[in-house]
């Protein structure tokens, strides 16, 4: 039987857009049909592979994206849309990988859960482009998603509170108005795929709030004030309200985790 963490190895290193798409759904399925060994002999690659075309620049370097109410911007936000999803597949496939083994098998089956997820965004979102005459890979895209699984490879709780708990979080509160100025723009399928997004990054950050609060309860930890200074030291952009503390909230991130250092 072949081992979890080889199967999840094999996935990060598909650098083939739709292959990564295609390898990742068999993951999951085989995992749940019991058709990996829950062992981990395979160490997680220090970078996945990405497709070979993308034009990957600094967060700095990237060009400025408008309000989207031209084609061109159109394009260049389903496009910046498609590159975050991608590269959240790998988040929860290293997250999986990296710290399966610690932490148990409920703990990988939801972030393999999440990653079939993201899989399944991305191939709405690259869709989507190509109903625009577009695909990924067509522009720039921003270098500066992984650095975060990079900065928190050493802990688990690190990386729980950066990734779901900070990165992800951020979409529950940008996405409700970028769904709005798509369907103004009378873009009503758009409006469908960011309201699938958006329902389940929910589930994704309660899943990330949940083991975190487990790891903090494990070391006789106050929850809130660990994240606090987990993201103090592992994240430098900041966090920036306004913020959706209904979806939020209904992830378990309540309002004493992130008012007091925004």
């Amino acid at each position: 039987m072949t081992s979890l963490s080889c199967a999840i190895r094999d996935c990060l290193l598909t650098g083939d857009k739709r292959g990564k798409v295609f390898v990742t759904r068999k993951l999951v399925r085989d995992w749940r049909q019991g058709k990996l060994d829950f062992t981990f002999d395979c160490p997680m690659p220090e970078r996945p592979e990405w497709p070979e075309n993308l034009d990957l620049r600094l967060p700095r370097d990237m060009p400025r994206r408008g309000k989207g109410g031209s084609e061109k911007g159109r394009i260049a936000l389903w496009h910046a849309l498609a590159h975050i999803e991608f590269v959240a597949i790998d988040l929860a496939l290293d997250m999986a990988g990296r710290f399966g083994e610690s932490m148990g098998q409920v703990f990988v089956s939801d972030f393999l859960s999440v990653a079939a997820d993201e899989a399944m965004h991305f191939a709405l979102l690259e869709r989507k482009l190509d109903s625009l005459g577009s695909y990924y890979g067509a522009l720039p895209a921003h270098d500066g998603l992984w650095s975060a699984a990079q900065d928190t490879a050493h802990d688990v709780a690190a990386r729980l509170a950066i990734v779901p708990m900070v990165l992800e979080a951020r979409g529950l509160d940008v996405t409700p108005a970028t769904l709005e100025r798509v369907r103004a723009q009378g873009d009503e399928n758009g409006a469908k795929i960011l309201k699938r997004i958006l329902d389940d990054e929910i589930r994704h950050v309660a899943y990330g709030s949940k083991h975190f609060r487990d790891i903090c309860s494990a070391r006789g930890e106050n929850p809130p004030e660990s994240w606090q200074n987990l993201v103090k030291t592992h994240f430098s952009g900041g966090l920036k309200p306004p913020f959706n503390d209904s979806a939020r909230s209904a992830a378990g991130l309540s309002r004493d985790f992130y008012a007091g250092i925004a």
